[in-house]
């Protein structure tokens, strides 16, 4: 494994997080706890801790920012859920389909609210400037995503803006935060950064290309379903600069039935669009590269290398 010499540390997050969220509200606690047990990949905390290994590191101190950050996108998953109107996450309920929205919004909140509890355990003024300017940003692509919904005149510099504060901007403060927790000189955290930004931008591309071409199975929800939610990705984006295409795409909406998006799957697939999309994805994965080659040589270098390696090979 690529990192497994991080596994006991891991166990220690995994820990964390379910004592974090326990709440004194029976219902509220096991709304959390059934989030946190449909798991996931982990990769904002895994981040964390190898950053900080540039440092000095102290899992007790690391583990904090580790936490927080998972908490936050566990935290923006539920309400990302409850605006898809989504009834499977990793193949399983989500929060909104087991209770129903209101829960699932409290829930999120209360999720939300226990990460930034935990990062005032990081006596560092600079983190929390970070990480609150990272909610802002988190809560403005939310807010562009809604607006943004069916329309099909949007352009591809949208789309990245958005992801960028979707996806690329947390993992970046991922890579930051870590490495700022562990009294890393500036230098090398602005680095951090930046790898974890073109790291990010690519995972996102990667996985609204998955999103066409995984089987349900892999996916844990039905292909296509980001089209089928309003939700205008690259591999849309590029398929409509047909024009023919783009008048059968732009009829797609709510109540498009499933056969229509199956074809509709099948035009993306035959544009040439995945595979423009997946040259941008690699395009952001080189200069992720190129970054990691001024850091200092060490074993979280070279894992942080796998990883964004890893990512640009996902499933196909």
């Amino acid at each position: 494994m690529m990192y497994s010499f991080l596994n006991s540390d891991l166990n220690v997050i995994e820990d964390e997080l379910e004592e974090t969220i326990k709440a004194e509200s029976p219902l509220l606690h096991q709304a959390s706890l059934h989030l946190l047990q449909a798991g996931g990949k982990r990769i904002r905390p895994v981040f964390v801790l190898l950053a900080a290994k540039f440092g000095d590191y102290d899992i007790d101190k690391i583990k904090n920012v580790a936490v927080s950050l998972e908490l936050i996108h566990m935290a923006s998953l539920v309400h990302d859920d409850v605006i898809d109107d989504a009834e499977l996450r990793r193949g399983k309920p989500t929060i909104k389909a087991k209770w129903d929205n209101k829960i699932a919004m409290y829930t999120g909140d209360y999720i939300f609210a226990r990460a930034l509890e935990l990062i005032t355990k990081v006596e560092n003024p600079h983190a929390h400037k970070i990480l609150s300017h990272t909610l802002v940003e988190l809560c403005v692509g939310e807010i562009e995503q809604i607006k943004d919904k069916y329309n099909y005149e949007q352009n591809v510099r949208t789309y990245f803006r958005r992801i960028k504060r979707k996806t690329a901007m947390l993992i970046a403060v991922s890579c930051q935060l870590g490495a700022i927790a562990a009294s890393v000189e500036e230098d090398i955290h602005n680095k951090l950064f930046k790898f974890g930004y073109f790291v990010g931008m690519s995972y996102q591309i990667i996985d609204d290309v998955l999103d066409f071409v995984g089987t349900e199975k892999e996916l844990g929800k039905p292909a296509g379903g980001d089209l089928h939610q309003g939700n205008i990705t690259l591999p849309v984006l590029f398929a409509m600069e047909d024009s023919e295409f783009r008048q059968e795409i732009i009829k797609v909406q709510e109540e498009t039935s499933r056969a229509d998006i199956e074809k509709i799957i099948a035009l993306i697939k035959s544009s040439g669009a995945i595979e423009k999309s997946l040259q941008i994805s690699e395009r952001y994965l080189q200069k992720a590269l190129e970054i990691l080659d001024e850091l200092p040589p060490s074993r979280s270098k070279k894992a942080l290398r796998d990883i964004a390696k890893f990512i640009g090979k996902r499933k196909f």
